[in-house]
C-alpha cells in the first residue's frame, strides 16, 4: 500500500464525500475513486457503504484508526530524527478551540524558550482525537470532553458559565436566571461544534427547548461587542470575569448545575512527545489558571 493512497483514504474517510475529498486533495475524482477501490481490493472488503450517501463502515473505521496511528508513527519518527540532528529543541504543535485563554502560558513559554517554534492550530474538539492519533499535533486543549481511546489528559480548570447581557437589559440586575426564562431571548453564540454552542444546545434540549439564535460567529471579540451593543445575549465563562479589559456587559449566574465547562489538556498515550512538546505540557499544566488574568471579557 502506498503512503499517498493511505493519506487519500483518510481524507475520504473524514469527509465521507468523494468530490469534496478530491477537491481538497487537488486530484480528479475518478482517480481518487480508483485509489479507494484498489485499497478495498487489497483488503478484501469494502471500506464504505455506498447505499445513498457515502459512509465509512465498521471495517473502514477499524482501518482508519490503524492508518492514522501508522502515519502518525512515521511523522513522529521524522520529527525525532530532525530533533536529534539539530542543535535546537525543534517545534511544538498545539491545537485548541480558542487561544484567548492561552496567551499567558504561551507568552511565558516563548520567553523561556525563544528558539522553539510554536505552531498553533485551531480545531473543534470533535477533530482533536484524529489529529492526535495521526500525530498532526502534539497537544490539544478542549473545553469539552474528548471521548476517544488512546489519549491521556489532565484537567486545567473547571469553570462556571453564566449569561452575558447588555448593561440595560431587563435581566442585568438579577443574581441568577433559569433556562426557562431565556426561552424567547435572542442569543449570539459560536457556530456548531464549539463548546459554547454545544453547551447552549444541551441546556435547552434538557428542557425540550430550542434556543433562539440570531447570530453565529467564529469571532469571540465580535460576539462580545454584539452583546454589549444590545443585539442579544450569550453564554460566557466565569474565567472572563478576571479580565483586565472587560467589555461593558453584565454577567449573571445561570441556575443550572450543568452550566459549566471543564478545560483539559490532551495528548496521545502512545505518542513520543518531543522535548519541545514536553516543555509546553509542563508550562500549561503548571500555569496558575485560577489566578491568571485573561485578555478580554469573552475569553471563550
Amino acid at each position: 500500500m502506498e503512503l499517498n493512497s493511505l493519506r487519500q483514504f483518510l481524507v475520504v474517510a473524514r469527509l465521507e464525500h468523494l468530490s469534496r475529498a478530491a477537491d481538497e486533495l487537488h486530484i480528479a475524482q475518478p482517480s481518487l475513486s480508483r485509489t479507494i477501490a484498489r485499497l478495498e481490493s487489497e483488503l478484501g472488503t469494502p471500506l464504505f457503504d455506498r447505499s445513498g450517501r457515502l459512509r465509512l463502515n465498521d471495517a473502514g473505521k477499524l482501518f482508519r484508526d490503524h492508518v492514522e496511528r501508522s502515519l502518525g508513527e512515521l511523522e513522529a519518527g521524522r520529527r525525532a530524527v530532525a530533533e536529534a540532528t539539530s542543535d535546537g529543541l525543534g517545534t511544538v504543535r498545539l491545537a485548541s478551540e480558542t487561544f484567548l485563554t492561552l496567551t499567558g502560558p504561551l507568552a511565558a513559554y516563548k520567553r523561556a524558550h525563544p528558539s522553539i517554534e510554536i505552531e498553533l492550530h485551531w480545531s473543534p474538539a470533535e477533530d482533536m482525537a484524529r489529529h492526535l492519533r495521526a500525530q498532526e499535533v502534539d497537544l490539544c486543549i478542549a473545553s469539552q470532553p474528548i471521548h476517544a481511546e488512546g489519549l491521556e489528559s489532565v484537567k486545567l480548570f473547571d469553570d462556571a458559565v453564566g449569561l452575558a447581557t447588555p448593561l440595560d437589559h431587563p435581566l442585568a440586575g438579577r443574581a441568577s436566571v433559569s433556562i426557562d426564562e431565556l426561552a424567547d431571548q435572542p442569543f449570539i453564540t459560536a457556530r456548531k461544534g464549539h463548546w459554547q454552542r454545544r453547551l447552549l444546545d444541551r441546556l435547552f434540549a434538557a428542557r425540550d427547548l430550542v434556543p433562539r439564535i440570531v447570530c453565529e460567529s467564529d469571532e469571540p471579540a465580535a460576539i462580545a461587542e454584539l452583546i454589549s451593543a444590545g443585539l442579544g445575549i450569550g453564554l460566557v465563562p466565569a474565567f472572563a470575569l478576571r479580565s483586565a479589559t472587560r467589555t461593558t456587559a453584565a454577567w449573571i449566574s445561570i441556575d443550572s448545575p450543568d452550566c459549566r465547562r471543564t478545560v483539559a489538556l490532551y495528548w496521545g498515550a502512545d505518542s513520543h512527545l518531543s522535548a519541545a512538546a514536553r516543555l509546553m505540557r509542563t508550562t500549561i499544566t503548571d500555569w496558575p489558571w485560577t489566578t491568571g488574568v485573561s485578555k478580554g471579557f469573552l475569553d471563550i
